[in-house]
């Protein structure tokens, strides 16, 4: 297993102050806030420790505040319900007295049912696409030490986009994309570890989605952009630890919001997990187009 992902499982990993109460470390990245996926990772932990041999199902979240990666944030489980065969949790995370974030979360006994899926996307297969760390290296992009740990040599996950864009050029594109990903390292067999790694990862990219259109990235002047609510369904039983496509298209931007879904495919094609999410994608007024 590599050191970040190392570091991330540790980051994923709560200390308990109380029967529904508990704490977890933040991880500086290089932006102003803490990254939603860690939020959302620790939260979905947070919930699994109060849940039984039942796993999540659903996830469903909204960032209220920036996180501050220089301070611990707590979290606190609501046991709203346990029946025959589901379980329902809402977690709240707070920071210096405020809530910053709440989700949640359902969690489901599991059982037989019908099962159909969409097909995955037709695309090259991982080995014949460069590793985005080796694209911001060719493209002379000088990275922060903490941006190193989120996009760099020193990320817990390996990235491999089908059509790669330059965050410091980008072009206006259809608003989709196709991502293949997996943690850099063995992982063990625990379901659980895996939900909350996909859930954290899950939060790369779909804002980005949504910005192709418009020629820009979160790296471009005059653009702000923040995860304003994000959504996950886990399907099927997924390794986080093994290739995954992310497939993702943006329907929708208007009102400085910008709206992505996407579908998350194992390497044999199967249905693993889909997302939704809407965020902020706010320009300077001199950056719009005219008319």
């Amino acid at each position: 297993m590599s050191a970040p992902l190392a570091e991330l499982l540790q980051l994923l990993t709560l200390e308990q102050l109380e029967l529904n109460l508990f704490r977890g470390a933040s991880r500086d990245i290089g932006s102003p806030q803490v990254f939603g996926g860690q939020v959302l990772g620790q939260a979905l932990r947070a919930a699994y420790c109060t849940v039984d041999d039942r796993l999540a199902h659903s996830l469903h979240a909204y960032f209220l505040r920036r996180g501050d990666f220089r301070a611990p944030i707590i979290y606190e489980v609501d046991r709203s319900r346990d029946g025959q065969s589901f379980s329902s949790r809402r977690v709240v995370a707070i920071q210096h007295g405020e809530q910053i974030f709440h989700m949640a979360a359902s969690f489901q006994h599991p059982e037989e049912g019908f099962s159909h899926q969409l097909a995955m996307p037709e695309v090259p297969p991982p080995e014949a696409l460069p590793d985005s760390r080796t694209l911001i290296e060719a493209r002379g992009v000088k990275l922060s030490p903490a941006a190193q740990r989120f996009r760099g040599r020193d990320s817990p996950f390996e990235f491999r986009p089908v059509d790669p864009q330059d965050p410091m050029t980008p072009r206006a594109c259809a608003p989709r994309q196709d991502v293949w990903f997996r943690a850099a390292g063995k992982l063990g067999d625990d379901p659980r570890e895996h939900h909350c790694l996909l859930a954290y990862v899950s939060d790369y990219h779909l804002l980005g989605t949504a910005m192709r259109p418009h020629g820009c990235t979160s790296s471009s002047p005059g653009v702000v952009v923040a995860s304003i609510d994000h959504a996950m369904w886990f399907h099927r039983p997924v390794r986080v630890d093994d290739w995954l496509l992310y497939s993702m298209e943006s329907p929708s931007a208007a009102g400085a919001r910008g709206f992505a879904r996407g579908s998350l495919f194992s390497r044999d094609g199967v249905l693993v997990a889909s997302t939704a999410q809407e965020g902020l994608i706010r320009v300077e007024p001199g950056l719009l187009p005219k008319g």
